[in-house]
């Protein structure tokens, strides 16, 4: 049996087992938090008057000086700091990436699965993200409920985010969402390239209503099946799946580099 993502409630107590599982997913971009450091003197022997106002401009000067600087660098410092915890550290965005690359990136996550709670990684990084509070505001439910709720599209923003794509991934808790964004940014379609978020009803249909379920091709194999990489799915792993075209509903194109 398999379970529909619905929007209202977005997080079922019945979670879904078997080779097909169908997962609602959450997408989307990491929180802040402050830079945090420590200092100290060596003790010295006791100064004159005269060296004593030297030092105490002088002082005052540094501190002034290191006021100006502190800022910045704590503001720069607050998005990587309250990642939440088993979440690994994004690379710095040179570049736009390539659909290799970010094939590489979600294959390099196979076998990762869940505890015996359902939960992962992918759920405690969303729900340290800014995304994961407008989901909430419009889905309804509490954060804690992400914790254990099904996680495929909160595993493709994660991939979005390790490989500094979530403008182009898009970040949402709800895979009907997720595809609509896609469609609304005219970047939605029925050809299923490497790298293209991919959208499944396991019916049939082809309504993005219908969607169930979501994950990353990671090539066409010419024979009315597709190559993918996914989360939740299995026995609540990420796992490279073959499926048949007649499941897909859409698929969505990140902006990759040639």
């Amino acid at each position: 049996m398999t379970g529909k993502h619905r929007k209202n409630p977005l997080f079922l107590s019945l979670r879904t087992t078997g080779g097909l599982v169908a997962g609602a997913a959450v997408v989307g971009t990491i929180a802040a938090t402050a830079a945090h450091a420590s200092t100290g003197e060596p003790t010295a022997a006791k100064p004159s008057a005269a060296s004593m106002r030297l030092a105490d401009a002088a002082k005052a000067e540094n501190t002034l000086s290191f006021a100006k600087k502190a800022a910045p660098r704590e503001v720069a410092n607050k998005p990587e700091a309250a990642q939440a915890k088993g979440a690994e550290k994004p690379a710095a965005r040179t570049k736009v990436p390539t659909a290799a690359q970010a094939i590489k990136m979600a294959t390099s996550q196979v076998g990762v699965s869940e505890d015996g709670g359902g939960r992962t990684k992918f759920q405690q990084w969303y729900m340290g993200t800014d995304r994961a509070k407008q989901t909430l505001a419009r889905d309804g439910g509490s954060l804690g409920e992400y914790a254990a709720a099904e996680w495929c599209d909160m595993f493709v923003s994660w991939v979005g985010q390790q490989v500094g794509f979530t403008d182009q991934f898009g970040s949402d808790a709800w895979t009907v969402a997720h595809a609509k964004w896609f469609q609304q940014q005219g970047r939605w379609g029925t050809a299923p390239k490497p790298g293209a978020i991919v959208f499944f009803s396991w019916g049939g249909g082809k309504s993005l209503d219908d969607i169930q379920h979501v994950g990353m091709v990671i090539q066409d194999n010419g024979d009315g099946t597709i190559k993918t990489v996914e989360g939740n799915t299995g026995g609540g792993a990420v796992e490279v799946k073959t499926r048949p075209s007649s499941t897909v509903v859409g698929y969505g194109y990140p902006d990759y580099s040639k």
